[in-house]
């Protein structure tokens, strides 16, 4: 990329979501294969009879965006979690409940390409740990629970050349034509990216019309089941590329 002159820093911004459990149960032996899960936030519990009794606050399906407590019942343990990844050094923004029952999501700061790469290993090993702790079971499977989103790992992107944006100009969407070039290198290098950034056959579980996973080879504006959305950016340095296929 310096070679190029296109520029000298790639600076990402993942958003990797993940579910949490309360129990996890499966088995595979000759006559048997199966697996269950189960959270007080899931639908399925309306009626389980609890020793504290049942309360009744919980999503529904495809309903859990950003509720506030009751219905969220995680807030402290990813209010924890962001206080230890900042104890051990990242730049941590934001958590939230995200779309489907006991799905969630953490918010750390944009880097440089190599040093996020860094931190989303630290980011998974303190989601796993806190979780634990908590007497829970965290998960960064694609696609645990069926008819309900499922779990990415959205990528927020730009090129800086010389301390300066380079994604902002008067193109599609206030874009650059070098920012357009660069969709357009991911959009023709789709399917060998997806050999790393969906590997599994779960991961195409995910990847399916109606729960606002990337199911189109495009780019938009405005459409978050393109393979590459242009988030509005207030500014040229909030100018970037969200490859949403991860």
């Amino acid at each position: 990329m310096k070679a190029e002159g296109i520029g000298d820093t790639i600076y990402v911004g993942p958003e990797a979501e993940f579910f949490v459990f309360d129990d996890v149960k499966y088995k595979a032996d000759p006559y048997n294969t199966g697996f269950k899960l189960d959270s007080t936030e899931l639908p399925s519990n309306d009626d389980t009879d609890y020793e504290t009794g049942n309360l009744g606050h919980r999503p529904r399906v495809k309903g859990g965006y950003f509720p506030v407590p009751p219905i969220d019942s995680a807030q402290d343990m990813r209010s924890e979690m962001l206080t230890v990844l900042a104890e051990m050094g990242v730049r941590v923004e934001k958590h939230h409940h995200e779309v489907a029952a006991a799905q969630h999501e953490l918010g750390i700061k944009f880097d440089a390409l190599v040093r996020n790469a860094d931190k989303m290993l630290i980011y998974k090993y303190v989601v796993h740990q806190v979780a634990n702790a908590y007497g829970k079971t965290a998960t960064f499977m694609p696609k645990p629970i069926f008819g309900d989103n499922g779990s990415g790992m959205h990528v927020h992107m730009s090129i800086w050349k010389g301390g300066k944006p380079t994604f902002a100009g008067n193109e599609y969407a206030g874009l650059s034509e070098n920012c357009l070039f660069f969709i357009g290198g991911v959009i023709k290098h789709a399917k060998a990216i997806n050999a790393f950034t969906n590997p599994l056959t779960n991961s195409y579980k995910r990847l399916v019309p109606g729960y606002e996973a990337p199911v189109l080879l495009a780019y938009s504006a405005r459409n978050r089941s393109a393979s590459c959305r242009i988030p509005f950016g207030s500014s040229p340095k909030a100018k970037r590329v969200e490859v949403r296929f991860p």
